[in-house]
């Protein structure tokens, strides 16, 4: 292919891209599959990566992430990110009113309300119609910069097109993550024993802030425009709300402007309870005046503005009787207890059920069967228990006395030093915990198997037909067939889902075969780091905390893993069946060698590169990757957080070692100083 017919290429695919991305957005409406999306997507990152000098600032691709951040730079606001004043009483907006109306002596104002989103401020600066920076609020003087993390969020423009925008105007929005995302996050983060995140909008902020765009890429965060900041044409907050709706920012369609403030009373009557319906977590309405220079005349106080306010809806929380705890045990062996409640109607459901979390809650609650609990939704979306309600109790409760034994198979439980939660350690032994590490062995994210569903894997489990993944590739067309609702059809298609997951890649299979903490993005770094399962269940625990993305807690954990005589019993089942145990190398196509007869061990993090990065350079020019520091090696290239155990040995054996910086000076063919 030609540098041209590239060209051509990446404009037809970019233009395809954010048609369907402003489909999406703008007009909720889809066309095409997620999977012919990220198709699209996928070609194009190809040609970039083959083109690199057509790959453009606003490109669709930036969707994707990859930059890792190590620190994230202060920038200062050039309009302050002040907090509003709020309030809970309507009557306290009743007197916001008489100000404002006191303020503009008498002059004719209207009112803008919005719906006050529960998620991340942030600031987008635009320069000649390009995205060029996303700042957090912080302490609304000078905030982070964001940049890499926001270009991710696919409702973000990168590029304005409209040539009548002016050159540089800022907008302010909400980042947030829905909740069907919160939700699938806090189940996957279940599936591989980590606790669940208490809350939408601190994920979010947290989400925000990582170091990895491609992760925060993943997370797949939104953001509401609400405020336009620079552009002169403008002269009401509306038509400013307007202007970013033209510009192709997502806009939340549940504004209203609103004569007087008795229509402001309605408006944030009609949300009360319609806003549980939304697709994020909203905690009350912003008031605005609506005209510019009106709010110019009501200035600002030293915190906030005169010209708007928040007022605040109150938690909803209602008291029902705790009538029972039960227990469940998840795929990982981890207790969770529920509390299960008489009826009762909160937010627009009725609730029979609650979280309680852990034991540490229920003493801290001081819980009994029996008493008035108090329960609220919050921004939590699953409703969890908040307090008792002392002045109802009776002698006829009974203290909560924590469970000791599994509720499924009776074993002791244990509980990890540090940790909240108790497990039962009977991992080849209890019913959930069998039926569970099968259900995520097929989920599509792992091997993908559709044709399986939870109830048939009930009742291959009951039948004594499968009690561990493995047991599915041994599967035949009569074992099948004795399921209940089975007929030659429906089985040969689940025979035939299992022999293609054969082909699924080694960091899937290494995701499904379900080691603790050990989640997709962790799956696919350890791959990619040790190539094969023979040789990450040979790395030792110091060998795996070289690895990205792995900390003491994981490294334990997969050593653990791999040490059980049972899993590596099941590791062969799974090789012998035709599964994918090791990465399919790309062929290195050399570019120079400039690096020849050089060898190179990397070790540490890196500002510009993944390691698997710097491998690949290393490898084009004509260079070699060592494991290990020896009085051969050439050179330790060493980022931050080396093991200061190959430090010292690079240096007790007279190795060069050298930074990034160095490395790439290396490549230029400029010597590093010895």
């Amino acid at each position: 292919m030609t540098v041209e017919q590239a060209r051509k290429e990446i404009q037809e695919l970019t233009a395809k891209i954010n048609y369907h991305n402003e489909l999406y957005y703008q007009q909720h409406r889809t066309e095409i599959s997620d999977y012919e999306f990220d198709q699209l997507l996928k070609r194009l990152i190809k040609l970039e990566t083959d083109f690199p000098q057509l790959k453009t600032d606003d490109s669709p691709s930036q969707r994707v992430g990859g930059t890792i951040t190590k620190e994230f730079k202060t920038v200062y606001h050039q309009y302050p990110m002040l907090s509003l004043g709020n309030t809970y009483s309507r009557q306290e907006l009743k007197e916001f009113d008489t100000r404002v109306a006191k303020g503009l002596d008498g002059e004719p104002y209207e009112y803008f309300c919005e719906l006050k989103f529960d998620g991340v401020s942030i600031s987008l600066i635009y320069e000649n119609g390009r995205l060029v920076r996303g700042v957090t609020r912080g302490d609304g003087v000078r905030g982070d910069d964001v940049t890499a993390n926001v270009k991710t969020i696919r409702s973000i423009p990168l590029r304005i097109h409209d040539k009548s925008a002016p050159a540089n105007f800022e907008v302010r929005g909400e980042v947030f993550m829905p909740k069907t995302v919160f939700e699938q996050l806090n189940k996957e983060r279940e599936d591989i024993g980590e606790e669940r995140y208490a809350n939408a909008r601190n994920t979010a902020s947290g989400t925000l802030k990582m170091q990895d765009s491609a992760i925060v890429a993943q997370r797949r965060l939104d953001c509401f425009a609400y405020y336009l900041l620079g552009d002169e044409d403008v002269e009401t907050h509306e038509q400013g709300i307007h202007q970013l709706e033209k510009w192709k920012f997502h806009v939340s369609p549940t504004y209203r402007k609103c004569k007087n403030i008795q229509e402001v009373l309605n408006y944030i009557a009609y949300w009360e309870d319609k806003r549980e319906n939304l697709p994020l977590e909203t905690d009350g309405v912003v008031v605005k005046v609506n005209r510019l220079d009106q709010q110019d005349r009501l200035g600002f106080t030293a915190k906030s503005p005169r010209w708007a306010i928040a007022y605040k809806y109150k938690a909803q929380s209602v008291s029902t009787r705790l009538n029972s705890i039960t227990y469940q045990v998840g795929r990982t062996g981890a207790i969770t207890p529920v509390a299960e409640l008489e009826p009762v109607f909160l937010s627009g459901t009725t609730v029979k059920r609650a979280s309680l979390h852990n034991a540490n809650e229920i003493a801290r609650l001081d819980l009994h069967i029996g008493d008035y609990v108090f329960v609220e939704k919050g921004g939590e979306i699953i409703p969890k228990v908040t307090g008792v309600d002392l002045a109802k109790r009776t002698k006829n409760t009974t203290p909560v006395t924590y469970i000791d034994r599994c509720p499924e198979c009776n074993t002791k439980l244990i509980r990890i030093e540090g940790e909240a939660a108790h497990y039962c350690p009977n991992v080849n032994g209890c019913p959930p915990q069998i039926k569970g590490r099968i259900e995520h062995f097929i989920q599509r994210k792992a091997m993908d198997i559709d044709s399986l569903g939870f109830r048939t894997i009930e009742q291959l489990y009951d039948l004594q037909l499968v009690k561990s993944p493995a047991d599915l590739y041994d599967l035949t067309l009569n074992d099948l067939l004795k399921l209940d609702g089975f007929k030659e059809k429906s089985a040969r298609n689940v025979l035939n889902g299992i022999e293609q997951s054969k082909a699924t890649p080694f960091e899937s299979v290494l995701f499904a075969i379900g080691i603790r903490y050990v989640g997709k993005t962790v799956a696919e770094k350890l791959a990619r780091y040790f190539k094969s399962i023979d040789k990450l269940a040979a790395a030792s625990y110091d060998e795996l905390l070289q690895a990205p993305e792995v900390g003491e807690k994981i490294a334990l954990s997969v050593r653990q893993f791999f040490d059980n005589p049972e899993n590596q019993r099941e590791i062969e089942r799974l090789k012998k069946a035709g599964l994918q145990v090791e990465i399919n190398e790309k062929e290195i196509v050399r570019e120079s060698d400039i690096l020849a007869n050089k060898s190179f061990v990397i070790s540490g993090i890196f500002q510009h590169y993944e390691r698997d990065q710097l491998k690949e350079i290393i490898l084009k020019n004509g260079g070699r990757v060592l494991s290990a520091v020896s009085g051969k090696l050439d050179y330790l290239v060493a980022g931050e957080n080396m093991g200061p155990s190959k430090r010292e040995k690079a240096e007790k054996l007279g190795v060069t070692i050298i930074s990034e910086n160095e490395f790439e000076e290396l490549l230029k063919g400029k010597q590093p100083p010895t």
